[in-house]
């Protein structure tokens, strides 16, 4: 048969919810087999077309008829489930009865509707059961006595490159065993459940089965089902009696595939991660990849010599008669219609138009079925006698060590050994009869219970059913609580549970819930340390449930409670149907995150699904992390714009305003921390995973290098906070000097730096006082040259003690410069006095106008070292050092309240001043020294109260004995708000030159200064007896961070 090339369709979805509340744009068009797509970032740029064999478009124009089946409305262009199959599927069915092999598989990003065009959803099926439903309905229409059909199905999961059988209860450790044949050169998984099949009702049964099978061990394992492949294979045989009696099998292979989710991997913050090369997040979608660039190349002759890589993963391997060998191959490439997901959407519809380009060489697998056995005959006594002689002797000489050649013979044997175990396992299937091998199936298949499949029961009992992270597997497992006590736990417990649940955090006797007459309650067993989650708050001793509350048992058990007795909901605006997305977004909101989308921008839609993403993430990695005893814990950290390091410094503020989601490592035993931006903490998720899975499956983990160990991290310098140095005074040539605060990035004070800004010549020398201006634009198209001092610098914590250093960005003669005070170590209050001079060439108005409203965000960073815990650290467990972290935690909250009330009540009439009340951070170290600083810091504060206290009642007492004549109460009212709004040194800078000015217009009639609190709204002085003024209150810690233009 002449070279077929593989037929590829793309198909794109209606909005989903997420979409519409992002109000999205839709990017997709279709006209026949065309399908173009805009970029919405370049809306005049002419949009990308593409070509295939089918291009469906599902995205509107369809109507619900009565029994839920979609079907296009009139006039509408709208592929129905039915024409999809029609095109792809029916095809697939008749290539399998003339006996060719097909594969059929779904390529796209998770949610792009795989899964709906293949497996469908509720009475709109898809291609999958339609096939086998046609499939049944065409071979009960067969009147010929002398054909027979026999059909096997198997279920299989590749996640993490090992193999799960969907239809067994026991799989290995490490998954199956994937060979390679001998003598065809095919790849097959060893020991795979093939499960003869005699109807679709049958199929369906088992496809059930291996669903509930993915959903408990992605629950178990922690692994997202959008990461794993699903393949279902149907091997469809004919058995055809001639009139000489010998019988001839033609036989089909079926490959219907669910692939992976194709999302790339977010790269941002793994770059330069030591470990993001071990992350093969999507190494079989990647080698997929690869295979069909191979493929297509060879089908095109670009090149002579090509080796296709079908050996780099597990996925590629048992695709490979599907790619490129003897198969007809059908790909559907499921799209996005919307702008957020353009990247995505983009890079499948490049993906599909590569698969095009592959040729296939199907042919008709029709053999005798006496010479098939025979030939498995004669292959075996070749094996035995391989095993047996010296067929598995190797030469030496070959350039191999006798270690690498007793390795290479043992695999050798190993493989014969299982080919040997494979040919008489399929002999004794074929001395077996059809009949007796499809009633055995069918007794097994009549016991299974997925759980959830008597629905009679649901509208008279309470159950819970459960909830995943794929709609496809949520709904698939059902618990019902019969009247009386339902235990939970692990099916190690004794006695065991009534419910067996496993994964993180499930402790062996983890809760009981009780059923009194249709009144359900939970409580937690005592002792247990079990986590339990209602509503997303944590369960603390005995608790009623009501219809359509939703429990977490452990870190992924989530759980709906259904109680059609008592069908009350605890709360009236609960939704019809409690999702997934529903869940996490109410235990976010507990934790004290927003969800509600209204009113916020695309780039606050964007940081808050990058929330709601990442938390149950955090928490499987803490439960992780305390199961295997790491001493590490994890948080999600929101890094506001102010509070971020780095960034674009060619940006001003204004633009500079999307919050970093970040998560922070934190080491229990000795206080060092990490942050880690999205993209690395999800490809370390990854790797915790796997390290996870190891520890399940009986390795020894223990021992592993430190450098492979993914909660390991070697230390680095941590951000202690960052100070806003505002530049208004440069826009009058006025010099600035002043005490800033640090603050970190919840906003709490971490310490003050002390910095100058004085403009200067091109060397750095000062320039005489005369060059004070009044009018900004005098300074336009000159040269501009200033110089930034560091000077010293007080810190809070001492734990920083050992080094501190000040990192900051500018634009210098026009080209960016990192620059970066030297490191001073064994101090909290380090003096560096570092000049910088910056230079503008040419001022432009943009450089005026940022002098106006921008800073120079100034980063203090501190020293971290690997330094010995206290010995009583090291005996306690991660759980319980989390609990002592966040002991210390609510001690360093009480101190900081009490704090704050006092620094309030002395700066109550203080908020012109634009400082904030002084806090202390929350990770207050226990030690002695930080608590001498708090006394320390604290005598300061009485003092300077006692101070203010005095000059009131001394102003007071000079005001009293004025004569009745000589009392102005304006200079008595000024004079006695300056000292009781006075916070620092400030105090005399500002009320000199707010007396000045008074002064001088009562001589001269000047425009009035006036303090509004903001840079930007300031009156600058005009120049008097020859001396530059000075700009005094220049520190305004709330705006955006950003840096000079």
């Amino acid at each position: 048969m002449p070279d077929e090339s593989v037929k590829v369709a793309v198909r794109v979805r209606p909005f989903n919810q997420r979409e519409k509340d992002r109000s999205a744009k839709l990017i997709i068009k279709m006209q026949g087999q065309m399908t173009t797509i805009a970029n919405p970032e370049t809306p005049n740029e002419e949009p990308k077309s593409f070509s295939f064999d089918y291009s469906y478009w599902s995205h509107d124009g369809f109507q619900e008829k009565s029994d839920g089946v979609l079907e296009p409305a009139g006039g509408s262009s709208y592929a129905s489930q039915r024409r999809v199959f029609e095109d792809l599927g029916q095809g697939v069915l008749d290539n399998a009865f003339e006996g060719y092999n097909c594969s059929l598989f779904a390529y796209g990003q998770t949610g792009s509707g795989k899964s709906y065009s293949m497996v469908g959803y509720g009475q709109n099926k898809g291609i999958v059961p339609i096939t086998c439903d046609e499939m049944f309905k065409t071979m009960d229409k067969n009147a010929d006595p002398n054909k027979r059909f026999e059909v096997t199905f198997s279920m299989l999961e590749i996640y993490n490159e090992q193999v799960r059988d969907l239809l067994s209860k026991d799989n290995p450790k490490g998954g199956l065993n994937v060979r390679q044949n001998p003598k065809l050169g095919l790849f097959y998984v060893e020991n795979l459940k093939r499960v003869p099949v005699g109807s679709y009702a049958e199929i369906e049964k088992r496809t059930d089965q291996g669903t509930a099978s993915r959903t408990v061990a992605s629950t178990n394992m922690n692994a997202t089902s959008s990461r794993a492949h699903t393949v279902v294979t149907i091997t469809f045989d004919q058995i055809i009696k001639s009139e000489s009696g010998s019988e001839t099998k033609k036989s089909s292979v079926m490959n219907l595939v669910d692939l992976a989710g194709s999302e790339r991997a977010d790269s941002t913050g793994a770059t330069g991660d030591r470990l993001k090369e071990g992350a093969n997040i999507n190494k079989s979608l990647s080698a997929l990849g690869n295979v069909i660039s191979a493929l297509a190349d060879l089908s095109m002759g670009t090149k002579k010599k090509i080796m296709v890589p079908y050996r780099d993963s597990v996925l590629t391997k048992l695709l490979q008669n599907a790619l490129g060998g003897n198969s007809k191959t059908i790909m559907i490439a499921a799209l996005s219609p919307a702008d957020i997901n353009y990247d995505e959407t983009l890079s499948t519809l490049r993906y599909a138009d590569r698969a095009k380009k592959i040729k296939n060489k199907a042919v008709v697998n029709e053999n005798p079925l006496d010479k098939l056995i025979r030939e498995l005959k004669e292959e075996n006594e070749r094996l035995k006698k391989a095993m047996e002689g010296g067929g598995v002797v190797m030469q030496e000489g070959a350039g191999l060590t006798p270690e690498e050649l007793d390795k290479m013979r043992k695999q050798m044997e190993e493989d014969i050994r299982a080919q040997l175990m494979a040919n008489q396992a399929m002999i004794a299937e074929n001395a077996q009869s059809w009949d007796d091998k499809l009633a055995e199936a069918r007794t097994e298949t009549e016991k299974i219970d997925v759980g959830g499949a008597d629905n009679s029961r649901k509208s008279k009992e309470a159950y819970l059913i459960n909830l995943n992270e794929d709609p496809m597997l949520s709904g698939v497992i059902c618990h019902f609580l019969n009247s009386g006590e339902t235990s939970v736990g692990r099916k190690d417990a004794s006695p065991v549970p009534n419910i067996c649940l496993s994964g993180l955090s499930i402790q062996k006797q983890h809760a009981v819930i009780f059923n009194k007459k249709g009144v359900i309650e939970i409580e937690s067993v005592s002792g247990s340390g079990s986590k339990t989650k209602i509503n997303g708050i944590p369960l603390t001793g005995r608790k009623a449930l009501c219809h359509k509350d939703r429990i977490l048992f452990g870190s992924n058990h989530m759980y709906v409670l259904m109680n059609p007795l008592k069908p009350e909901t605890a709360d009236n605006s609960l939704p019809k149907e409690i999702t997934w997305e529903y869940a996490q977004k109410e235990i976010a909101q507990v934790k004290g995150f927003a969800t509600g989308s209204a009113g916020l921008s695309k780039e606050q839609q964007i940081v808050q699904e990058q929330v709601l993403e990442i938390l149950p993430m955090v928490s499987e990695v803490n439960a992780v992390s305390e199961e295997l005893n790491k001493q590490k814990s994890f948080e999600v950290v929101l890094i506001s714009a102010a509070a971020q390091e780095g960034g674009d410094i060619t940006q001003s503020h204004a633009s500079n305003d999307l919050v970093l989601v970040t998560v922070k490592m934190k080491n229990l035993l000795n206080g060092n921390t990490w942050l880690w931006e999205r993209g690395k903490f999800i490809t370390r998720r990854y790797l915790i995973q796997e390290l996870y899975q190891k520890f399940l499956d009986g390795e020894n983990i223990s021992n592993i290098p430190k450098e492979q160990d993914p909660f390991w991290e070697p230390t680095e310098d941590v951000l202690i906070g960052t100070s806003n140095l505002f530049l208004q005074s440069l826009s009058y040539c006025l010099d600035f000097e002043d005490t800033l605060n640090i603050s970190d990035y919840k906003g709490q004070e971490e310490g003050h730096l002390k910095v100058k800004l004085e403009p200067c010549d091109n060397k750095g020398k000062p320039i005489d006082e005369e060059a004070f201006v009044d009018d900004p634009h005098e300074l336009l198209n000159k040269p501009y040259h200033f110089k930034l001092t560091v000077e010293n610098a007080n810190i809070h914590k001492s734990r920083f003690s050992k080094g501190i250093m000040v990192k900051y960005s500018v634009k210098n003669n026009g080209k960016v410069e990192e620059v970066k005070t030297p490191t001073v170590k064994n101090t909290l209050t380090p003096t560096f006095n570092h000049s910088k001079v910056i230079s503008i060439p040419k001022l432009k108005q943009e450089n005026l106008d940022f002098f106006e409203s921008g800073c120079i965000t100034l980063s203090i960073y501190g020293i971290q070292e690997d330094t010995m815990p206290d010995p009583k650290l090291l005996k306690l467990n991660t759980r319980e050092l989390r609990e002592a972290s966040m002991y210390q935690d609510l001690r360093a909250l009480t101190i900081n309240q009490e704090l704050r009330q006092m620094e309030n009540m002395e700066n109550s009439t203080a908020n012109a001043s634009g400082r904030r009340a002084t806090m202390f951070g929350n990770e207050i170290a226990s030690d002695t020294s930080h608590l001498k600083t708090e006394v320390v810091l604290l005598q300061r504060k009485y003092e300077r109260l006692q101070q203010k206290e005095r000059r009131m009642q001394q102003i007071c007492e000079e005001w009293s004995k004025k004569p009745d004549g000589e009392k102005q109460f304006e200079p008595f009212y000024r004079a006695v708000s300056a000292v009781a709004n006075s916070t620092g040194t400030r105090l005399k800078t500002r009320v000199q030159m707010l007396n000045q000015m008074l002064k001088l217009q009562k001589t001269v009639a000047l425009p009035s200064y006036k303090d509004n609190s903001s840079p930007a709204n300031k009156k600058t002085p005009s120049k008097s007896n020859g001396k530059r003024p000075s700009s005094a209150d220049n520190n305004k810690t709330e705006s955006s961070a950003c840096v000079l233009q």
